[in-house]
């Protein structure tokens, strides 16, 4: 979404929920309404509207509709080429690769010699979170048995995700249960790029996170403190982990609050863990982070390219 749209859609969403006035019998209707209208705004600037990438393959791993993802393959690399797999947010309910990717990073890791992917995968409530990190190790497992064709180096595999992505990339890199119910392991994945996301820690985050995402929280994760800490990274840190990640934040303080305590817990883990805080607040930051990653001009691609430099050296 460009700045002006954005701009234009927020006066609109503003005046609307300021406009709408109901008798106090129908409050609770007026507040539904509040709540579509923020929700709606959050999905409108985590889109994309570029035009999709040219290059692209698509893969099918799964019989359902969202189990397919879209690779890049190398720019101008004889030798199999580190693979970095993209998993888009949305609040675990909506978003696709199509919308949610970003318009640079399909170019840009290319550019830089690496292999890009960028998966969709099973939507709450028709699936569970479960699911959906079964989903990304199940993504990967097809990357890998197709490394040879397209020129992929099985042993140099980053996953990187947004938002909700970013928790299922952390839950993924954190409990093994998934990468081995696809055949793999932590040995297969070199590394962990979890952007801006803020439910590491799910109990904590339904205590508190920002009110207007209490209902995603809930529709995802449901009630069961058990089955809370179970989806959550920064319970599940203890050892063995994937072994890098690199954790990136914009000002949001409840991202921040998380992400710190998730590198805490990594680094307790024994994985090697680094921090990219940058400029960026509300859902704006939010939004412009992923947005905006792998624009050469964009702060936190610069950090993100000398990061994998630095781990597919290795």
């Amino acid at each position: 979404m460009t700045k002006r749209n954005w701009i234009g859609y927020a006066a609109v969403a503003a005046f609307a929920v300021a406009s709408v006035t109901v008798p106090t019998p129908f409050a609770d209707a007026r507040e539904k309404l509040r709540d579509r209208l923020r929700e709606r705004i959050a999905e409108r600037m985590g889109a994309d509207e570029g035009p999709k990438a040219p290059g692209g393959e698509t893969i099918s791993y799964g019989s359902n509709a969202l189990q397919n993802l879209d690779v890049w393959r190398a720019k101008d690399v004889k030798a199999p080429a580190p693979l970095v797999v993209f998993v888009h947010g949305g609040g675990w309910k909506r978003g696709s690769k199509d919308n949610a990717t970003g318009q640079y990073k399909p170019v840009h890791y290319p550019d830089e010699g690496y292999a890009f992917a960028s998966i969709n995968y099973r939507l709450v409530p028709d699936a569970t979170v479960e699911q959906q990190a079964a989903d990304v190790a199940g993504a990967v497992k097809a990357l890998v048995d197709r490394a040879g064709a397209l020129g992929v180096d099985r042993r140099r595999i980053v996953i990187m995700g947004h938002s909700a992505g970013a928790h299922l990339v952390a839950l993924v890199g954190t409990d093994e249960r998934y990468l081995k119910g696809a055949g793999l392991s932590f040995a297969d994945i070199a590394g962990v790029v979890p952007i801006d996301g803020a439910a590491y820690d799910v109990p904590a985050q339904t205590k508190d996170g920002p009110p207007i995402m209490q209902k995603t929280y809930a529709q995802a994760f449901g009630t069961d403190l058990a089955r809370q800490k179970a989806l959550s990274p920064t319970s599940q840190a203890a050892a063995p982990n994937a072994p890098q990640f690199l954790l990136l934040y914009v000002q949001r303080p409840d991202g921040v609050r998380q992400a710190k305590a998730l590198g805490a817990a990594l680094e307790a883990g024994g994985s090697r863990v680094e921090h990219g805080s940058f400029p960026g607040e509300g859902l704006q930051g939010h939004a412009e982070i992923n947005r905006r990653l792998g624009d050469p001009s964009y702060a936190p691609t610069a950090a993100v390219d000398a990061w994998l430099k630095r781990l597919f050296a290795r």
